[in-house]
């Protein structure tokens, strides 16, 4: 892995030109900041692509999990959506121990907890996500969310995060409960869809995007989608690594 930008005459590669973990949490480190900080994280093939076959793992390669691994370690909290995580599989966050000094000099847990956005809680509350996290996973959803699957999901052990009206997720007042709850430290994994809603409220701080070199056609999303904004907000890149022609690279909201 090489850094192509910024430009300087620091590696922090090793002989065989691999980064470690420390490395890239370097890279990767949150903002110093008073308030929250919203940061995604998505793939996405030449043509745009955000998935092959309904999930990214055809798509990523080995160097974007370890990226993957390390934004995960520095979070807080991973927010995704309930479709996402169904067809992804999502599993409780473990505790790494590569991180768990930083974590700790950053007072936060030995893992991140894992916040699924679902209008109508259609989840399966007897998966390891919800009955044996190291975390409680939080559900946030919207005040007129079925009343029998708030109670499913308060018996199952999650939070039940009331952030929006109806059966809406407030993507703006989501950012705000979690902040509220000690989570300022955002993470944001998709799907598309979700990833298009905190873009069209305004309150995605960061965008880590991995290009990868492949072409794949077909009708599969982008990396946002949902509703549109009426002035495109621009991005200022930060920073961008390569690895066998893929590009991660790095934006902050200008």
């Amino acid at each position: 892995m090489r850094r192509l930008f910024p430009v300087t005459d620091l590696t922090a590669a090793d002989d065989r030109g691999e980064w470690s973990l420390d490395a890239l949490a370097d890279a990767y480190a949150y903002p110093d900041t008073d308030g929250s900080w919203l940061r995604a994280n998505m793939v996405s093939t030449l043509d745009g692509a955000a998935q092959h076959d309904g999930r990214s793992q055809p798509i990523s390669c080995a160097s974007d999990m370890r990226i993957f691994g390390t934004l995960r370690g520095l979070a807080d909290v991973v927010v995704a959506g309930a479709e996402t995580v169904r067809l992804e599989g999502y599993r409780p966050a473990r505790a790494r121990e590569a991180f768990a000094a930083r974590r700790a000099a950053a007072g936060q847990g030995p893992a991140p907890a894992v916040a699924v956005v679902s209008g109508s809680l259609d989840l399966d509350f007897s998966l390891p996500l919800f009955v044996s996290p190291l975390v409680p996973t939080l559900l946030l959803t919207g005040a007129g969310a079925p009343p029998d699957r708030i109670a499913a999901a308060r018996r199952a052990g999650a939070e039940v995060v009331i952030a929006g009206e109806g059966s809406r997720v407030d993507p703006a007042r989501a950012v705000r409960e979690l902040a509220d709850r000690g989570h300022r430290r955002l993470l944001t994994e998709g799907g598309p869809r979700l990833l298009g809603q905190f873009v069209a409220a305004g309150v995605l701080d960061e965008m880590c995007l991995t290009l990868a070199p492949m072409l794949t056609a077909g009708d599969a999303q982008r990396i946002a989608g949902g509703p549109s904004v009426a002035v495109p907000e621009r991005f200022a890149l930060a920073s961008v690594l390569e690895e066998a022609g893929f590009l991660f690279s790095r934006y902050r909201r200008i």
